[in-house]
């Protein structure tokens, strides 16, 4: 396979055209993505929803990753033109982490720790025609299942405040909605958005309107989740 023009670019990352069904995924500060490699193996074989892993490409980096073209509409995307309600986003977000953390750990050897996305939000789901699929790996770790929910809660509260953010976006209806389904699971305890906020804050990738709205977005989480 030979790597071919750009296809977009994410805030870290830029994605070029592949031959047949790939393409390859390339961290543009040189990130080493053998950690998250391994994390997607691990995930794939558990049956999780992940993109395929795809051969090498002629010319690819070492730390390049080769992943499975998906087509479908971003989560964000599809609540965005109204597809989805912010009821049903909600659902699928709730959904995919409850999944994640059905299966165990791969390195901890605490029972209770999972394999943790810390970046599940809906820009990261595609919606596939062969169902759901969730990108961007970067920031898996492994811990309690409560630091995760409060993770995404988090970033979409921080999205929620964000001024430039589309009048017609459900964040708060969204946010919301995952809340009231995380009560199932065990919810979003204190301890757990406090780690969260701390680790969020220590996210290199934030830009300035992020971090300056981090603790706002912490109490509107508490405060919802109240």
């Amino acid at each position: 396979m030979h790597i071919g023009p750009l296809l977009g670019s994410g805030r870290t990352a830029d994605m070029y055209e592949l031959d047949g069904p790939w393409v390859l995924r390339r961290y543009r500060d040189g990130t080493d993505a053998t950690g998250e490699l391994a994390v997607m193996s691990y995930l794939s074989a558990s049956g999780y929803p992940v993109p395929r892993i795809g051969p090498p490409a002629d010319g690819a980096l070492p730390t390049d990753l080769v992943l499975q073209r998906l087509t479908g509409p971003t989560l964000a995307e599809a609540l965005l033109a109204g597809s989805l309600t912010a009821a049903e986003g909600a659902g699928v977000l709730a959904g995919l982490l409850r999944e994640l953390h059905s299966i165990p750990s791969r390195l901890s050897q605490d029972p209770e720790h999972r394999i943790l996305h810390l970046d599940l939000h809906p820009e990261n789901v595609v919606l596939s025609p062969e169902g759901p699929r969730v990108t961007d790996w970067l920031t898996a770790a492994e811990g309690p299942p409560a630091l995760d929910r409060a993770m995404s809660a988090l970033i979409l509260a921080q999205l929620a405040l964000t001024p430039s953010l589309p009048a017609e976006a459900p964040v708060r209806d969204l946010l919301a909605a995952l809340l009231s389904g995380f009560g199932a699971d065990g919810g979003v305890p204190a301890e757990a958005l406090a780690r969260a906020t701390t680790l969020r804050g220590t996210d290199p990738r934030l830009t300035a309107g992020e971090r300056a709205v981090l603790d706002e977005a912490a109490c509107m989480v508490a405060g919802l989740t109240r």
